[in-house]
């Protein structure tokens, strides 16, 4: 039943990609621009961003593993998270055999190259056990199928690239210390411009140094999940005070949301467990999966599995709910300074939404695919002091950077956060 399933998201993917590959040839026998279909909204895609990692030294062969985190510092720092690297479309390893007709992986491969488009199959790969029963490198609760060293690297969980897509710095003395980060955040109040990962593997938040050369803080209890003032239970976001008071949404097994003081002292938290997918009641929750903050210090938090967003006041005091209809799964979600949220969908719809802080939908735009420009899960998005915006995909295995098209309407553009200000 498994290999079935399998092979019909292969076959779903191939025919996309085939389809894909007919729109393209069409272009360019058109001198038709495939940007100008505006699949992508009013960005346009920064074509080979970042370098492929087969391009490093050592790394002939690997692929980006399932990206989970993004995060611009500015427009010439940029951190990405990744669950390990890939094989790049190997058809001989252990993992692979379990797919029947792997030479239709094989023709995909040499058509378009192996890097970006092993995307597809790959992805199969990456998704958690509740997808697929292969698990992915890093699942905390599913043991991976794959060989360490032959199918994939427990390597580069954290890496920073620059404006030209060049990696400038390897975190690889944190590799073995995390065990699945899951999204990295800078505090736009923080002078220090700390680094924190938000590692759901670990039920733990890790507190860097900005050069990454020091951990200055761990909150949370590596390797130990609970529901107490020292214990996460697979938490998945985090959102800031102006005065450096914090909120942690608490997450995947957990259903709370977790208030610290500036120094990571547990002051309170609220929250019980729902009965999914169709809770109603104010303050119960099912897949707590993010977590942002305006500018009247309203929380807003994403009840995934309900299809909702709850506000609270910031001692967890019930305001409103919206119910977001056929939105399949809020992955990330930001308020920007022009007070207005972003969210995207990481399931069956693959877009980026807008909403008023009434919850009116204002505006959307992505198509589900694997070509520069489509998304497939997106599962975090930054956007830097020039505008240009960054997205990590978990189902894809890619970070992709895109910037405003010329004259685009500045209703269609993620607005800048508040971090924006920053010279640096």
């Amino acid at each position: 039943m498994y290999k079935q399933i399998i092979m019909s998201m292969i076959k779903a993917a191939l025919l996309m990609l085939v389809t894909g590959a007919a729109i393209v040839a069409h272009a360019q026998e058109s001198s038709v621009n495939v940007s100008d279909q505006q699949v992508s909204g009013a960005y346009e895609v920064v074509p080979g961003w970042p370098k492929p990692m087969s391009t490093w030294p050592g790394h002939e062969g690997w692929t980006w593993g399932s990206t989970q985190g993004i995060f611009a510092q500015n427009p010439d720092r940029i951190f990405i998270l990744q669950r390990g690297e890939l094989r790049a479309l190997n058809p001989l390893s252990p993992v692979m055999q379990q797919i029947e007709e792997p030479s239709e992986v094989i023709e995909v491969e040499g058509t378009h190259g192996a890097v970006r488009l092993s995307a597809p199959v790959k992805g199969l790969f990456q998704r958690n056990a509740s997808v697929d029963p292969l698990g992915s490198p890093g699942e905390p609760d599913v043991p991976f199928d794959g060989v360490l060293g032959e199918d994939y690297r427990w390597e580069h969980l954290v890496y920073v690239v620059n404006g030209e897509g060049e990696i400038i710095e390897e975190w690889t003395q944190w590799d073995q210390t995390l065990v699945r980060p899951h999204k990295v955040r800078i505090s736009p109040y923080d002078p220090e411009k700390r680094v924190w990962i938000v590692d759901d593997g670990a039920s733990a938040i890790f507190v860097f140094s900005n050069d990454g050369k020091e951990l200055l803080q761990t909150i949370g209890t590596p390797g130990e999940r609970g529901a107490d003032s020292t214990h996460f239970s697979r938490q998945t976001d985090i959102a800031w005070l102006p005065d450096g008071t914090f909120f942690v949404s608490d997450g995947y097994t957990g259903t709370r949301v977790v208030k610290f003081d500036k120094d990571g002292n547990y002051l309170m938290e609220w929250g019980e467990k729902g009965t999914p997918p169709n809770e109603k009641r104010p303050n119960y929750f099912n897949t707590v999966h993010g977590i942002a903050i305006d500018d009247q210090r309203r929380v807003y938090v994403v009840d995934r599995t309900n299809r909702r967003i709850q506000i609270f006041d910031e001692n967890g005091q019930f305001l409103n709910q919206w119910y977001l209809g056929d939105v399949g799964a809020t992955y990330d979600i930001l308020i920007t300074a022009d007070q207005h949220l972003w969210m995207s969908d990481g399931h069956e719809n693959y877009k980026i939404y807008k909403y008023d802080l009434n919850g009116k939908m204002l505006y959307h735009w992505g198509g589900f695919g694997t070509f520069p420009g489509q998304l497939w899960g997106v599962h975090q998005m930054s956007v830097d002091q020039e505008g240009n915006l960054y997205v990590a995909e978990v189902w894809a295995g890619r970070a992709q950077k895109f910037r405003p098209r010329q004259g685009a309407n500045p209703d269609f553009l993620i607005g800048k956060s508040a971090y924006s200000a920053w010279q640096e």
